[in-house]
């Protein structure tokens, strides 16, 4: 009779067991499995439609074809394409948004300037930087600078307007507030409207960022002898589909990585400002 009551309590304790264990494995299956499945469903999807027949395999190489082609890319200075592709990406981008977010703290703040501006900013927003690229290769000739100036068109008009709209959006009560404890313009920009305008121009220069890998690219398309995109054509040129797919690829794999580790970078700071991250997963 005395061990009657302890069966209920061990199944409790069992299952509580059970629980504390499936927790982190079904935390983990969501991080880091579930995603997962998506790349897996493209790959069977790619590998179908490549043995399939409807496609020559100079027309779609399978996915196995297309890893054999990457290790001859890698044999052959892939990594060298990666640097000069990162490189350029790195100069154009990190100059749009030097130039970009002060401009725009700045419009932002004066609102006559900003009247004056927006209409030559619109006019010039709305232009593709591909029609760009006739006066590109006029105005700085065939190499690298063609190609970091689209880049760099690519990512400031976002970087500007995202951060023109992030300090209008500021509570004008924020900013009566610290104007009656004695700051000065200066401390009201440091202290007040960009920790308050960060979360929306963060948003912005992470469209900014995805925006100029996109004509990457495109821009290396113009007379450049190395980078990414000039892996591509001179694999279309051969008539060399896998090393276009590689090239695809890889473009896709280091766009994720820069994206991830930029989110990785706007928590760390809005956590730092004690900005709280309402999207975060």
């Amino acid at each position: 009779m005395s061990s009657s009551p302890s069966a209920p309590s061990t199944a409790l304790g069992g299952a509580a067991v059970w629980a504390a264990i499936a927790a982190p494995v079904r935390s983990f299956a969501q991080r880091r499995l579930v995603p997962l499945t998506g790349i897996a469903t493209l790959l069977a999807i790619w590998h179908l439609a490549a043995s399939s027949g409807a496609y020559t395999p100079d027309q779609l190489p399978s996915p196995a074809a297309t890893m054999r082609a990457a290790v001859e890319a890698w044999r052959t200075g892939l990594l060298g394409h990666i640097g000069a592709s990162l490189a350029r990406f790195a100069g154009a981008y990190g100059a749009a948004v030097v130039l970009a977010v002060p401009l725009g703290l700045l419009l932002g703040l004066r609102r006559s300037l900003w009247r004056a501006v927006d209409p030559v900013v619109q006019v010039l927003r709305p232009i593709s930087p591909i029609a760009w690229f006739p006066l590109a290769v006029l105005w700085l000739g065939i190499g690298n600078l063609p190609a970091i100036f689209i880049i760099f068109l690519a990512a400031f008009f976002p970087s500007l307007l995202a951060t023109v709209g992030a300090v209008r959006r500021v509570d004008p009560q924020y900013l009566r507030v610290a104007r009656n404890f004695g700051s000065t313009e200066s401390q009201l920009v440091r202290t007040v409207v960009i920790p308050a305008a960060f979360p929306q121009i963060a948003l912005g220069l992470h469209i900014a960022l995805g925006s100029a890998w996109v004509y990457l690219v495109a821009g290396e398309m113009l007379g450049t002898r190395s980078g990414l995109g000039f892996l591509i054509v001179d694999a279309r040129n051969f008539l060399r589909t896998d090393l276009i797919l590689v090239g695809m690829a890889v473009i896709g794999l280091l766009g994720l990585a820069i994206d991830r580790s930029v989110s990785v970078l706007e928590r760390r700071i809005q956590a730092r400002w004690g900005v709280q991250d309402v999207a975060a997963p």
